[in-house]
């Protein structure tokens, strides 16, 4: 049977590195809540995912608001996100039954990623188990640990992004585990399951908004491809 694909938004920043009272995946993006570009930019990809909106349940009826207010009627289903990332993508993975699925996780702060980045990871998770997209380190690396600093090789060096793309068995054999502190993000998760974890070529206009000067890098990106 033919995998349909599934997008799982993770949204539950809480703006403290934004210092923003507002979560940052409301913070406006050239007029409109950043999140809509990052729906936007799975729901035009050719895999055209089933999108699944993970969120804090606070949060809920302001989301539905500014859907209301901006008439953003982009189809998805919101799920109650929980205490930690983990527990967060966890809720979403288990809304999906279709054993058969293909299953992408973004950060919903992560506007401004390319159909060819979402379509390339589908398709490469769909015949080799899992993609994760990352880009090379453009800049020379050190490690600190116990005081001391070392070189590492920077042509050795990736810097991971979202999203982050999984098989259904993949995901719920990774999910079935506890929880702890080393997971930093679905493909460690993964990997503690006993998976290999393959990385597949993202770029570097595919930004995570944390800081204030992100968001007018992200509108100035936004005002160059306006196709984004």
């Amino acid at each position: 049977m033919p995998a349909t694909n599934y997008a799982i938004i993770v949204a539950g920043g809480s703006g403290t590195r934004m210092k923003s009272a507002m979560p940052k995946q409301f913070l406006p993006l050239n007029g409109r809540p950043l999140m809509f570009y990052t729906l936007e930019a799975f729901y035009s990809s050719k895999a055209q995912p089933k999108l699944i909106v993970v969120m804090h349940p606070d949060f809920h009826e302001h989301w539905a608001e500014l859907c209301n207010e901006h008439q953003f009627t982009l189809p998805h289903a919101l799920v109650a996100g929980g205490s930690t990332r983990f527990h967060s993508v966890k809720n979403g993975f288990d809304t999906i039954k279709d054993t058969n699925a293909v299953i992408a996780v973004h950060d919903a702060v992560r506007p401004l990623t390319s159909a060819d980045v979402i379509d390339n990871a589908y398709e490469y998770a769909s015949q080799h188990g899992n993609a994760v997209v990352a880009v090379k380190s453009r800049d020379s690396v050190r490690r600190v640990k116990d005081g001391i600093s070392t070189a590492l090789i920077r042509d050795e060096i990736y810097l991971v992004q979202t999203p982050q793309t999984f098989i259904y068995k993949q995901l719920q054999e990774a999910y079935q585990q506890p929880y702890n502190d080393g997971f930093t993000d679905d493909a460690s998760v993964v990997e503690a399951a006993g998976y290999k974890i393959n990385l597949v070529e993202g770029n570097d206009t595919n930004i995570k908004i944390t800081f204030p000067d992100d968001i007018a890098i992200a509108e100035l990106l936004l005002s160059k491809k306006p196709s984004l």
